[in-house]
């Protein structure tokens, strides 16, 4: 993961730092940290296996443990300890989708453990079996009655937080969408390394509890393999190379879930360091990822618990996230694990935006990117272009600022990186100093579009509405997106541009059309029965609306036609609606200009007629009659 830190006098004041440490902006660039390809992965020693509903194993963890005994059996030789003995299994816990987890005798090696799963899988009572595999955290390298225009007095803001202004192609207007709202009310969790709670810039009341859900104390460096209450970030450092798996490094603790929840909800206009987007927004820290990041089955229980669903044996989550953010992923599709749980929070109501990963790859291929269900974030650079690193593909829905490292140089080389809360420390949360680290990865893209949400909730629900759905939020954040402002190439897209918080905001305030009191079709020009439009011209490809009302009562036919100049036109009509060019209602597309449209015996409504340039036209004369 790229990261530069930078620690300055008003924190090392707050926080009792000699003077010294607080003098310089020294970087240090850590090792990078993507998602490992699926064959790189280590092999382990776990199995998620979801039993049909109405078989035995469905009830029994004998039967279920069983089953597997059965089906590494049946795999042969290649599931067998050095010595020849068979495998057994145990089982762990049922998950908060219903499939349950269990733990093999022995480590297996990738080739051997695809083999077990496979025969899992064909067993007539299993319906999915998936490997127990970890997943790593991604990347590479109260309501403020503000003035219009409202600009934070944390220092960092202006100096280096270009991702949050409109002064560089590639920064997002945070300073127009807080003259509208600020996130209060809306809680979004944070599923990532854990929070550092004692932070002087993440002490502004914006954490929950939260809950760590790491049920491995190798992975956790907790003392037992217990899930506990809050989300203590203990530190992610690898001190030994290829712990992990093949080619991991060694590497300091990466502080990655303090750095996103402060692009959520940083502490703002404390005169203290930077600003969060969505600054009035609780945050809920989810602890999924520890050392050699976290495994799949904790991830899955984390969603299904943060969006307030029920997992076995963990208090009820009294604070539901409308938004759920994990920065974080793996080297393979999705799979039923994912989804299901994914599935689940979006049936609770929960938005959950997804980074795209780091690999310079499509997008297919990553986990949970490519599930369905989530809003996928590619990253952008300063300028506004893609970022060398960002997945991409058709599934990438929209993008956000996630920096580009040094290749953006400026302000002593910050404007390639994003900046929020951090540490300096190597290891423990105490082993160091707290300060602020410029990172780059789509893991800081992703929180910009999650804290845009909590922005669009909460207002919302201030203005007595109510709030979206995932469903509705994620088209909302695609439609309002604003265009790159530099081409982003065919092979390599990255959604409907650049997400856009005012815009967003703007959009989802609208005053809703009452049909009573005002028209709320399309904007389109009227047409008079019996009176001949003429000297019509256009482009190819431009389109014009048009629109004749019917009253009740016409008993003959309703007639459109163009006529006469030159080039190409087509007509297309649908009755109170806007038709789409080449899928109206009724639809002519003759060669040339003469066009008719003939509906008998009409029904009362508004028709409306689109023309469309099939190649550039001119002198054309459009008519609509009835009688």
């Amino acid at each position: 993961m790229k990261r530069k830190t930078l620690l300055c006098a008003a924190i090392a004041a707050a926080i009792g730092i000699p003077a010294v440490h607080a003098a310089g902006q020294e970087a240090r660039i850590g090792q990078s940290r993507i998602a490992q390809p699926a064959a790189e992965i280590q092999a382990g020693a776990r199995v998620i296996v979801k039993y049909r509903s109405g078989t035995l194993e469905s009830t029994s963890n004998m039967a279920k443990a069983r089953a597997v005994e059965s089906a590494a059996a049946r795999a042969g030789a290649g599931v067998r300890s050095a010595r020849g003995a068979a495998v057994s299994a145990t089982h762990m816990r049922r998950l908060g989708i219903g499939a349950d987890l269990l733990r093999l005798s022995q480590k297996l090696d990738r080739a051997a453990l695809e083999n077990l799963v496979r025969e899992i899988s064909a067993d007539p009572a299993v319906e999915y079996a998936v490997i127990d595999e970890r997943d790593y955290a991604l990347g590479p390298v109260r309501k403020l009655e503000a003035q219009p225009q409202f600009t934070p007095d944390d220092p960092f803001f202006a100096q280096y937080q270009w991702n949050f202004r409109t002064d560089n192609p590639g920064g997002i207007d945070a300073e127009g969408a807080w003259d509208v709202n600020t996130g209060e009310g809306v809680v979004v969790a944070v599923l990532d390394t854990g929070i550092l709670p004692e932070h002087p810039d993440m002490m502004g009341g914006q954490l929950l509890e939260g809950y760590d859900f790491i049920s491995d104390a190798f992975v956790s460096r907790r003392g037992t393999d217990d899930r506990v209450p809050g989300a203590l970030d203990y530190g992610d450092w690898n001190p030994v190379a290829d712990e992990c798996y093949a080619g991991s490094p060694v590497q300091d603790s990466s502080w990655h879930g303090t750095h996103v929840a402060g692009t959520v909800a940083e502490t703002t206009n404390n005169a203290l360091g930077a600003a969060g987007l969505a600054h009035d927004a609780k945050v809920l820290p989810v602890r999924v990822l520890g050392r050699c990041g976290g495994y799949l089955s904790d991830i899955a229980d984390a969603i299904v618990w943060a969006s307030g669903g029920t997992v076995a044996g963990i208090p009820a989550n009294e604070n539901p996230a409308e938004v759920i953010n994990m920065s974080l992923g793996g080297g393979a599709p999705c799979d039923a694990v994912y989804q299901s749980a994914i599935d689940t929070a979006v049936a609770n109501g929960s938005t959950v935006v997804v980074a795209a990963g780091n690999s310079n790859s499509n997008v297919v291929n990553f986990r949970p990117a490519s599930c369905n269900n989530v809003v996928t974030v590619g990253a952008t650079r300063i300028t506004g272009g893609k970022a060398s690193y960002s997945n991409y593909g058709d599934l990438v829905d929209l993008s956000a600022p996630g920096g580009g490292g040094s290749a953006d140089p400026g302000n002593g080389g910050w404007d390639g990186y994003i900046l929020q809360a951090g540490s300096d420390a190597a290891t423990t949360p105490d082993s160091g100093d707290y300060l602020y680290s410029g990172y780059t990865g789509t893991s800081m893209a992703s929180p910009h579009v999650a804290a845009v949400a909590a922005l669009v909730q909460s207002a919302l629900v201030a203005a007595a509405r109510d709030p979206l759905s995932p469903a509705d939020m994620e088209a909302l954040l695609k439609d309002t997106a604003r265009a790159f402002p530099v081409s982003i190439p065919a092979s390599t897209p990255l959604g409907t541009g650049i997400v856009d918080p005012t815009a967003a905001l703007d959009a989802a305030l609208e005053e809703p059309c009452d049909p009573e009191i005002e028209d709320c079709g399309p904007d389109a020009i009227e047409l008079v029965n019996k009176v001949p439009v003429r000297g019509l011209s256009g482009g190819a490809g431009s389109e014009a609306l048009y629109a004749i009302e019917v009253p009740a009562g016409v008993t003959g036919p309703l007639s459109i036609t163009t006529s006469g100049g030159s080039g190409d036109v087509s007509l297309h009509v649908s009755l109170d609606e806007e038709p789409e060019a080449g899928a109206g209602q009724w639809n002519s597309t003759r060669p040339g200009n003469s066009e008719t449209i003939r509906i008998n015996n009409p029904a009362a409504g508004v028709y409306y007629v689109k023309l469309v340039g099939e190649r550039a036209f001119s002198n054309v004369t459009l008519q609509a009659r009835h009688r």
